[in-house]
């Protein structure tokens, strides 16, 4: 487990050190704990190695004052678990559903378990992203999505793709995007 969280922690300030964020910002990650073990997505969760993964992400995004949301799977269509705070504040819909392991997936069982005040939405707009187990976190990324290279590749066994957003770009020839 400490490999994973040493692992996890070096990703994240990597991650932090290559974007441009406001506190209050948001990251949203998906995360398969089967993947991080070495097996198949959906085939082997463990409640322990998320709760591990979600209490190392949870203290990192509090450090940086970033909102946590943690992406469900595809039985509960990749809803996400937040705290009711966030919901509040931009207004989100409240889905009724508890995630557990089979339905919903290790991550976000542990998350449910792990905020203060859990509550689940169907769609959020992240500023930046972790995608642990190719989970496919992108529906739930602001638009412009930018890919962030680490020298983390993998969290255990699982691929990680990092990423963050930048404004659309809009104009032609004559516009100019910066000062």
């Amino acid at each position: 487990m400490s490999e994973i969280k040493n692992q996890l922690e070096k990703a994240f300030d990597e991650l932090i050190s290559q974007s441009s964020f406001e506190k209050g910002d948001i990251l949203v990650v998906g995360c398969s704990t089967s993947e991080v073990l070495g097996e198949r997505i959906g085939t082997s969760g463990s409640i322990d190695t998320a709760k591990e993964i979600f209490q190392t992400l949870k203290a990192k995004c509090d450090e940086e004052g970033l909102f946590l949301a943690c992406q469900c799977c595809e039985h509960l269509n990749r809803a996400l678990v937040i705290e009711k705070g966030l919901a509040k504040r931009d207004r989100l819909t409240v889905v009724s559903a508890v995630p557990h392991e089979k339905a919903g997936g290790s991550f976000a069982t542990a998350a449910f378990r792990g905020f203060k005040n859990p509550v689940l939405v169907e769609e959020i707009k992240a500023q930046l992203g972790i995608d642990i187990g190719s989970t496919l976190i992108g529906m739930h990324l602001e638009r412009v999505a930018v890919p962030v290279r680490t020298s983390i590749k993998k969290i255990g066994e699982a691929p990680i793709t990092f990423a963050k957003v930048r404004p659309k770009y809009i104009g032609g020839e004559r516009a100019k995007y910066s000062l």
